[in-house]
């Protein structure tokens, strides 16, 4: 068994790509550096992220590929999920190996073929995301800053803070807001005019709110932003019909682990 590991990173893996090919080889494996290996090894090849490697792989990609499977592998990566590694490497590499006119062949193309245990993993990861993706536009919950800022703070299981600024942003274009990932120890922050723009903290124990629970300090919270969440608490509450209650209905629709951060779940 030929088996490759990378540092990680979306070049590292177009990389080892890129290495197979060169050296005309087929590695079972792709696995992070540090991952447990297989047993059995012939062969064990550290691949080292080169650039300029990956941007050959991605422009070869972009000509085989249409643009709706372009973003199936894009939004697959940001799973970040160990078992991503191999099958997403392994279907880059047939996307390769078929020829051209295959490629763009909406019968063809093996980006069409979810028999395929590689395509269809990716593909199966990616719903993933979607749904992760989705559920953070539902559950995100805002609070108001003394300043007019409004600040959120998510733990998404899957690095879906870059597929929902638009949608914030388009929602709450004229309000300066923060979108925090405690996970993560990123955000995107947006001032009302120009684009979101992602950043980080140099010293996280010194901001003004809980990662733990997303609470804001009450020395920079809105003096009515307590009377706007007991107005959703209890809204929340009336439209509650003790009669139609079924908890695991909600517990599907509303993961328990969002509830830390939800407004309507605290006491």
């Amino acid at each position: 068994m030929i088996v490759y590991t990378f540092d990680g990173t979306m070049n590292g893996l177009l990389t080892a790509v890129f290495d197979a090919f060169a050296q005309k080889e087929q590695p079972e494996r792709l696995l992070s550096i540090g991952d447990e290996l297989p047993l059995f090894c012939d062969r064990i090849y550290q691949v080292t992220s080169d650039e300029e490697k990956a941007q050959r792989v991605w422009t070869g990609l972009e000509k085989r590929l249409p643009h709706d499977a372009m973003a199936l592998i894009s939004m697959s990566w940001l799973s970040e999920l160990p078992e991503l590694n191999t099958p997403l490497f392994q279907y880059i590499c047939k996307v390769f190996k078929q020829p051209l006119e295959d490629c763009k062949s909406p019968i063809k193309s093996i980006s069409r073929n979810f028999a395929d245990p590689d395509v269809l993993a990716v593909t199966q990861i990616t719903h993933k995301v979607v749904r992760e993706r989705q559920r953070m536009k539902q559950f995100i919950r805002f609070q108001k800053a003394k300043d007019g800022t409004y600040l959120a703070v998510v733990s998404p299981d899957h690095n879906v803070l870059p597929l929902i600024t638009a949608h914030f942003q388009d929602r709450f274009n004229d309000q300066p807001w923060l979108i925090y990932d405690a996970k993560r120890h990123y955000g995107y922050y947006y001032d009302g005019n120009a684009d979101a723009i992602r950043i980080t903290f140099e010293d996280e124990a010194a901001v003004p709110f809980n990662l733990e629970n997303g609470h804001l300090d009450e020395e920079v919270l809105s003096a009515d932003d307590h009377l706007l969440q007991d107005l959703w608490r209890t809204y929340f509450k009336a439209i509650c019909i003790k009669e139609r209650l079924n908890p695991r209905k909600q517990l599907n629709d509303m993961p328990r682990r969002y509830w830390k951060y939800l407004t309507e779940k605290q006491v």
